[in-house]
């Protein structure tokens, strides 16, 4: 699932090189952190938030299968890996 969120991600910014998504798993949920340009994070949110919205619910047929609950987060900038 993550590289699925890494390729949507990647092909809807304009700059996919800056594109990170980190994921961390417990007993019940999967969360992924999608860190993306400060310019494109609009692009990942999309208008009224429809674009995310979109990307959660196809990552959370997944989990569904998995019997998880899956959650994701964009993050602007993405200091923690080194995106500038």
């Amino acid at each position: 699932m993550k590289e699925l969120v890494e390729y949507i991600a990647q092909s809807l910014v304009d700059h996919p090189e800056q594109v990170r998504v980190t994921e961390e798993v417990s007993d019940d949920t999967i969360r992924f952190r999608l860190y993306v340009s400060p310019t494109d994070f609009g692009k990942v949110i999309g208008v009224k938030g429809q674009v995310i919205h979109s990307i959660r619910n196809l990552v959370q047929l997944g989990g569904y299968q998995a019997k998880k609950r899956v959650l994701i987060e964009v993050v602007e900038g993405g200091n923690e890996l080194g995106i500038n």
